[in-house]
Order: structure tokens, then sequence, then C-alpha cells
């Protein structure tokens, strides 16, 4: 199983998840697009595009940085422009940027709203329509969307509709793709975490370092993707992967090397449905939406 000489164009990507999934390709000897917002840096946030992409080259892979903002047609058909350009085509698209507003439809502005629908629903359609064509010329082309399944229960829509719309939204292009693109031989898949993951968003937005001592690593979410990515595309599209399930399937066990950091019991994501959580041997606090 390796991705050398693999060349995948991530959305977002300058840290967390993305960034994770970079790097795991980047050692394989993977060439890696960054296109991402942040060139310079954030005061509350790690990473540039510009250090993702040392990040990458230290690790093993070729990379390119693009300053890229997903909800604009020109700066996505110019980053994957210049994909094509340094690396001669593209074989994966990998939907990693996303928004997150955990707010009730009354405590919503329709900025907010805006930009989580415009980056996460939108954006995942912009970009993966503007890497298809290159898609269509590779051996193993892949479509990964950082998205969870389709599990239409009230519970994670009463606390934030128009978040769980936005992610829904990605969920759908996998959906529909998926079944679209099947006769051209692009895999179209969705991966979703079983637990929290310690990123920035999560400490920013759901609790900080309490947060974190019950959440895994972003580097289960980037093995995970390693093995779906490198699984045959016409005989692996349409599915709405869970990091452990993936995992699992592959052999592993010991989960303990993703929650070095961890307390107590972890965390359960929002999206994940009652009978994943039933199928494994993680005991997880599961969330109510």
């Amino acid at each position: 199983m390796s991705l050398k000489g693999k060349t995948l164009f991530i959305s977002g990507g300058s840290r967390g998840i993305g960034l994770a999934i970079a790097l795991r390709a980047a050692r394989d000897g993977a060439n890696v697009t960054i296109a991402a917002k942040t060139s310079e840096p954030h005061p509350k946030l790690p990473g540039t595009i510009h250090t993702a992409a040392a990040e990458i080259e230290a690790a093993g892979g070729k990379a390119l940085a693009v300053l890229c903002d997903i909800r604009s047609e020109e700066q996505v058909a110019d980053a994957v422009a210049k994909t094509v350009a340094r690396f001669g085509g593209i074989d994966i698209c990998i939907n990693n940027a996303s928004a997150i507003n955990l707010t009730g439809t009354l405590q919503t502005d329709m900025k907010r709203y805006d930009l989580m629908h415009q980056i996460n629903t939108r954006g995942t359609f912009l970009v993966s329509k503007t890497c298809i064509p290159h898609l269509k010329l590779a051996k193993n082309p892949h479509i990964l969307n950082l998205a969870p399944p389709l599990d239409m229960s009230p519970k994670w829509f009463k606390n934030h509709v128009a978040y769980t719309m936005a992610k829904f939204g990605m969920s759908m292009c996998t959906l529909g793709m998926s079944a679209e693109f099947a006769d051209d031989g692009i895999a179209v898949n969705s991966l979703w975490p079983l637990t929290a993951i310690d990123t920035a968003a999560v400490r920013n937005l759901l609790g900080g370092d309490t947060m974190a001592k019950m959440s895994r690593a972003p580097e289960i979410m980037a093995d995970a993707a390693h093995a779906i990515l490198n699984r045959p595309s016409r005989e692996t599209t349409g599915n709405f992967f869970i990091d452990e399930q993936v995992l699992r399937d592959e052999g592993v066990t010991d989960f303990s090397v993703y929650a070095d950091g961890a307390t107590g019991p972890l965390a359960g994501d929002f999206f994940v449905p009652d009978a994943v959580f039933e199928s494994v041997p993680t005991k997880v606090a599961r969330p109510f939406g």
C-alpha cells in the first residue's frame, strides 16, 4: 500500500486532519497541493500553507502551496491548473475545508449560514467538479470528502440545523457523484471519525483542553484515509466510512496510540449513527446533537 508518485489536491490542509492526511501521503513520496486561505500566521490557529508545504517536503513528499479560497471559482481553477502544471495531473481530491458554527436557528446570522454553505457544500462541489476532468485520466482516482454518514435523525438537526445542512451537503456530493462517475472509475467516498478529533476547531469551539483529553489525534483519520485511497477505485465507492471501522478492517486492534493524551472516556463525534457505536468495541460517550 503506497501513494508514491500520486498527486493529492487537498482543500484546507494547513493544519489538523487535512495536514495529517497530507503528511501520511508524503511519507510514501506523494505530491501534495495544499490549497488553503492561510498564508500568514493566524493569532489563534497554527500553521500556514507554507509551513504545511515545508512539513510535507520534510516528510518525503513534494509540495505545492497555493493560496486559495474555495468559495472562488477562479481561485479553485487556478489552483487545479497549477497542480497539473507542476505534477502532471491529479490522482486524488480531498475535500477537507469546512466551516462550523454550532448555533440554533434564531442564533445563526445569515453571514455565518452563508459561509458554512459556501465552504462546505458549494466548496466540495466546486473543488470536485474542477478536479474530475483530471481524475478521469488517473489510474486509480479517488475523491474523499471529510463528511458524515447521512443519518437523518432529528437529534443531529435540532441544535444546529444550519451546520448540519452544510455538512450533509458534502455527504450528498458523495452520494450523488459516486453514482454519476462510477462508469469513469472515480471512487467518491466520505470519511468521518468515530470520536472527537483533537484539532484547533475542537479546542476553540467545543471545550479547549478538556475536550482535547477526550479526543483522538488526527493521525487516525490520516491512516484511515491512506487505507481507503489505496483501495481499487472501481470497487470502493459510495461509502460513508468511519475511521475506526476502516482500520479494524485493515487489521488494527490497538487504538491507544491515537489517544495518548486521553484521561477519561472518549467523546463520540456528531452524526455517527447509533448502529456504528454498537458495532465497535470502543466505548465512547455518545453525543446527542
